[in-house]
């Protein structure tokens, strides 16, 4: 491919200081980096993330443009495929005749996530002051509550929420091969991998429980960021 065109991705800006949050789209920041394609950066404000489409047919982030194939490419998921397929000299992020078990780790992981704590993170979301109130509109718009404080839990209902959570990712943890290597598989990372990291990322910067959070089941959830660290460069 013509290192003189990055591929470009799309991510939901931050802050400021503007830099990376979001769950899928930290998903395709792993899968560029760990690919080790030439790619750069394009941030997009939260309120204009569904109308910023370049043509495309996805309403969401994350989006890469790759401009050595014309193609464009969104989903995280399908990212990943791409960029497999298109990108043979780096290592693989899914490995041969493991793309079913991927797609369906996916989408559990997702919901254990979803299910579990993202009613606990909303107010922990970075909005730009200048974008704050139009983006909590629309998340209470998409959620169908009548303001943005019933988008979250607090007291006994919000310490009962984690500790169903925890059960939830202790499960989880019982998918590991070795409890001291930090990867699914041990000490060889894949998009598995990469997948459960993206939540990490959020929850580090959204939930405020997250020092307790990354402590749990043998700080498991922190020796996965650490290791995953190598892949989160923000270009």
């Amino acid at each position: 491919m013509d290192p003189s065109k990055p591929i470009i991705f799309y991510d939901i800006a931050s802050g400021p200081p503007v830099t990376s949050y979001a769950i899928n789209p930290w998903k395709t920041r792993y899968a560029l980096n760990f690919k080790g394609v030439h790619y750069k950066t394009e941030w997009v404000e939260l309120p204009q993330v569904a109308s910023h489409r370049d043509g495309t047919p996805f309403y969401t982030l994350p989006i890469i443009q790759d401009p050595s194939t014309g193609k464009i490419v969104g989903d995280s998921f399908e990212i990943a495929q791409y960029l497999d397929a298109v990108y043979l000299d780096g290592p693989r992020l899914i490995p041969a005749s493991t793309t079913a078990l991927h797609r369906a780790f996916n989408t559990h992981v997702d919901k254990i996530f979803t299910d579990g704590i993202v009613i606990l993170c909303g107010h922990g979301l970075p909005f730009n002051p200048q974008t704050a109130e139009q983006s909590k509109a629309e998340f209470v718009r998409l959620a169908g509550v009548s303001s943005w404080d019933d988008l979250t839990l607090r007291g006994a209902e919000r310490t009962a929420k984690l500790a169903e959570f925890k059960d939830a990712l202790g499960a989880l943890a019982k998918c590991y091969v070795d409890e001291y290597e930090p990867f699914l598989e041990g000490k060889q990372v894949s998009y598995a991998d990469i997948i459960v990291g993206g939540w990490l990322q959020f929850l580090k910067v959204t939930l405020e429980e997250w020092k307790e959070v990354r402590t749990w089941h043998g700080s498991r959830w922190e020796r996965v960021l650490q290791a995953l660290d190598k892949y989160a460069d923000v270009k």
